[in-house]
């Protein structure tokens, strides 16, 4: 090992139990081996969102030709991820880990991404819940109120999801170098954890983010294959789940599965990253890219339609699982806004388990029945539906870039629905709540990149609105200030105004920002 490594973040309670030597060390090792190609890899996506640029196209790969075209199946799943007709999703705060783990959900995905603000508190009092979680010894006492695991309920299979490659951890420093925040949210995860999943046969488990080609999948798989060996546990044990939530990716979902093959478990629908990875790749190359209002695009828009279909295809023909997207509704008070939000999420998860999907995500414990009834209508007593081939479907590079067939427009209301949400989330995010419940939607950082982004591609693209306005940066700053006005009486200002002023340089900038997460890291590490 040659990297010195430094921890720069103040104490965390417990922490000492996770920043141990050993921990740190097998860290280090990581980083000497991995960190550089994840650089090179991170400068390849410049390169390859250029030719999309200039082409305003992508397409399946020639070179993998032989790949999609061989026989080869991903292992077989072990017995605690066959059945995942119900995942919910959420932070790795304390509370949230036992609610998530009592909800009834066949999964929890332990969310150290999206949903999560990467304090350097965040950061590692999530290990330590994780930690307790994993041998069923958490508890909280919270408000006058206690919480523990049940008894009498099967808790959730735990699924970790690491940052994506891009996000740094600048709270560790390996060698001088800043760490990779993907490396050090699985490395202390497995590092601790590894051996006792495996004595209770639940793991380790994780579902992968924000890649982009199926070089990036090799990559970790061969972080999995480095952990494994060095800790003496058997090649093949980690499964992954792959979230296909950038467009890049959609061409190429066979070869991911195909390099992660001995670890692979599934796919994931990451619909909400999928459209702003879709507004992100083509923002600058021409009108037929200019998406109308989100809630516009559903998934019956038929570039979306496209890549779900072509997701199922693709997993069940390799054996793997095909996981659908999130409902994100938080169950309310007012009977009627459950009951029109329950029938759309009756008829988004009805359509998924019709469509072949094995399971779907939910966002609040509140919504895993509807979810579960739905896939039981569809799976009975058969724990997926992996031998639902799909071969009928076939899929070209065209379908999945028609998004000039979705239907709706681009309106006012939805110009100031995108500041508003945009600003609130924002500013949820920076007070260390990545999870932030708005307009009864659980929303994570997926919501604010397609609020921005769809944002900077109307500038842009000079899109008229159905006021008959053109959107313009003087426009979208004047609604910012009224959004700004409106609630000055609600957020505090210590969150508010930096809200404001981060979401106007990621929306409004000459040079469009990858990912307001890394302007956004800047203002807490």
């Amino acid at each position: 090992m040659s990297s010195e490594v430094q921890v720069l973040g103040d104490p965390v309670e417990r922490g000492d139990e996770i920043l141990t030597p050993a921990a740190l060390a097998f860290l280090a090792g990581l980083h000497d081996a991995f960190a550089g190609r994840r650089d090179e890899l991170l400068q390849a996506r410049s390169k390859r969102r250029e030719e999309a640029r200039t082409t305003g196209r992508l397409d399946f790969l020639p070179e993998t030709k032989e790949i999609r075209d061989g026989d080869w199946q991903v292992a077989g799943a072990p017995a605690a991820l066959r059945d995942r007709r119900v995942e919910i999703t959420g932070p790795t705060d304390r509370k949230m880990t036992i609610n998530a783990l009592n909800s009834g959900a066949k999964v929890w995905l332990a969310d150290l991404e999206d949903a999560n603000t990467p304090h350097w508190r965040n950061v590692v009092s999530g290990q330590v819940n994780l930690y307790d979680a994993i041998r069923e010894t958490i508890t909280l006492e919270s408000g006058g109120k206690s919480y523990a695991l049940k008894d009498d309920v099967e808790h959730a299979t735990i699924v970790v999801r690491p940052r994506g490659w891009h996000l740094p951890e600048s709270h560790l420093t390996f060698g001088g170098r800043e760490g990779v925040g993907a490396l050090v949210d699985f490395g202390l995860h497995f590092f601790h954890n590894a051996a006792e999943l495996i004595k209770r046969g639940k793991g380790p488990y994780y579902y992968l983010p924000k890649m982009e080609s199926h070089l990036e999948a090799r990559l970790w798989n061969d972080v999995f294959t480095h952990a494994e060996k060095t800790l003496g546990i058997e090649h093949g044990t980690v499964r992954a789940t792959v979230l296909i939530e950038t467009i890049p990716a959609a061409f190429e979902m066979e070869e991911i599965l195909y390099e992660l093959r001995e670890h692979a478990s599934g796919l994931n629908a990451g619909r909400w990253d999928y459209l702003f990875s879709v507004i992100k790749y083509f923002r600058d190359a021409g009108e037929k890219f200019v998406l109308p209002d989100r809630n516009s695009v559903t998934m019956t828009a038929p570039f979306m339609r496209a890549y779900t279909e072509l997701l199922v295809r693709t997993c069940h023909k390799r054996g793997a699982f095909a996981i659908g997207g999130m409902a994100a509704f938080i169950p309310s008070k007012d009977p009627e806004t459950n009951k029109g939000a329950f029938e759309k999420v009756h008829a988004d998860k009805s359509r998924e388990a019709g469509d072949g999907f094995d399971g779907s995500w939910v966002a609040h414990p509140g919504m895993v029945e509807l979810c579960k009834e739905e896939f039981d209508k569809v799976l009975g007593d058969k724990p997926n539906q992996l031998d639902r081939t799909r071969d009928e479907v076939s899929v070209t590079a065209d379908q999945l870039l028609d998004v000039a067939s979705t239907p709706g427009s681009a309106t006012a209301a939805g110009l100031r629905a995108a500041v508003d949400v945009g600003v609130r989330y924002i500013a949820s995010w920076l007070g260390g709540n990545g999870a932030a419940a708005i307009h009864n939607l659980m929303e994570d950082a997926a919501t604010a990149e397609i609020s921005r982004s769809q944002i900077w591609q109307w500038v842009k693209n000079g899109t008229t609105l159905d006021s008959g306005d053109v959107v313009t940066a003087e426009l979208v700053r004047g609604v910012l200030a009224d959004v700004r006005g409106e609630l000055a009486g609600e957020l505090k200002p210590e969150l508010l105004e930096p809200a404001v002023e981060l979401f106007e340089q990621v929306a409004l900038a000459e040079e469009f920002p990858d990912f307001l997460t890394l302007p956004a890291y800047e203002k807490i590490k």
